[in-house]
């Protein structure tokens, strides 16, 4: 007897009517703005060797099957892997900076009972190669927000920051990865409790305006960390030029959570829709430098219509 024939898999849903038209307005909108500042769209197969994702996701995280050769193969969880792959090969003659786009689905195997989808349409956009144009990024990010919502907020930090006095302090990897988890939950009771230096207890209370950097000044004591700090100090009063103060917060509790960000972080917030819409950074994958970002359209749609129904 047939179980499942009338639902869809955890994790997925159908879309009817305004949403559909919400999600399509939302792709095309951003796909124009993209390519009008200079991007060039490229997409990439659903399907994809393991061996793309194997160093990022652990084998729970995806979708796995395989081909006719008995090869692994998942359905992609991330766009940013496949798009260095393919800049690493038919596009490596390319002159760099190389400005690409997309508009594609990943999907990704989350606990079900933390209410995510699996199923995710995203647009978004990667610089790879060249010098890394922080504030430029950040100001297409904005221009992207402003086509979803009006009503957004930035979050900026730096993961080299942790990443860091994780070296610094000589903490091993499994340690590491259980302050990392508490520092990016601010789970400030569990920190105090463990036996590690006072500085990873506080880093998840350096969150908020201008006055952060001078708090984080007074607990990061090598040139290093003072150095990444000043950086992003002076990212952060860039995109004060474009954005209105109270839009933008700093947390320094970001950290590299899929394992390639090399860099500064932010995310892009909307009121009433409790995940990122749009998240991106500064990332280094192989040998290849770049800096992307990529919407969450399956969240944007949620915040569109939600404004709508506002009105």
């Amino acid at each position: 007897m047939k179980k499942n024939n009338l639902i869809t898999p955890e994790g997925t849903r159908d879309l009817l009517f305004e949403e559909c038209t919400a999600r399509r307005k939302i792709e095309t909108d951003l796909m124009e703005l993209f390519k009008k500042r200079g991007y060039s769209e490229v997409i990439t197969p659903l399907l994809e060797f393991y061996d793309v994702f194997g160093n990022y996701f652990e084998q729970e995280q995806m979708y796995k099957l395989t081909d006719a050769k008995g090869r692994l193969m998942v359905l992609r969880p991330d766009s940013t892997l496949p798009i260095i792959r393919l800049a690493e090969t038919r596009l490596k003659d390319s002159p760099r900076p190389l400005k690409l786009c997309y508009n594609q689905t990943i999907y990704r195997a989350n606990p079900k009972e933390i209410g995510v989808d699996d199923e995710i349409a995203q647009c978004g956009i990667e610089i790879i190669g060249g010098r890394g144009n922080n504030s430029g990024v950040l100001k297409l990010a904005v221009e992207a927000f402003e086509k979803i919502s009006g009503d957004y907020r930035f979050e900026i930090g730096d993961c080299r920051l942790f990443d860091r006095l994780i070296r610094e302090y000589k903490i091993d990897s499994v340690k590491g990865e259980q302050i990392r988890h508490l520092v990016e939950t601010k789970n400030y009771s569990e920190l105090s409790e463990m036996s590690i230096p006072g500085v990873f207890a506080e880093l998840p209370k350096l969150f908020g305006g201008f006055a952060t950097f001078e708090k984080a000044g007074e607990l990061f004591k090598s040139d290093y960390l003072k150095e990444k700090l000043n950086l992003l100090k002076a990212t952060y009063t860039e995109l004060r030029e474009f954005v209105k103060e109270d839009k933008i917060t700093v947390d320094l509790g970001l950290t590299n959570v899929l394992g390639y960000y090399k860099g500064i972080l932010f995310n892009g917030y909307t009121e009433g829709i409790g995940e990122p819409v749009l998240t991106g950074g500064r990332y280094k994958i192989n040998n290849t430098f770049a800096t992307g970002f990529a919407v969450n359209v399956n969240a944007a749609v949620l915040a569109r219509l939600r404004n709508k129904n506002a009105e």
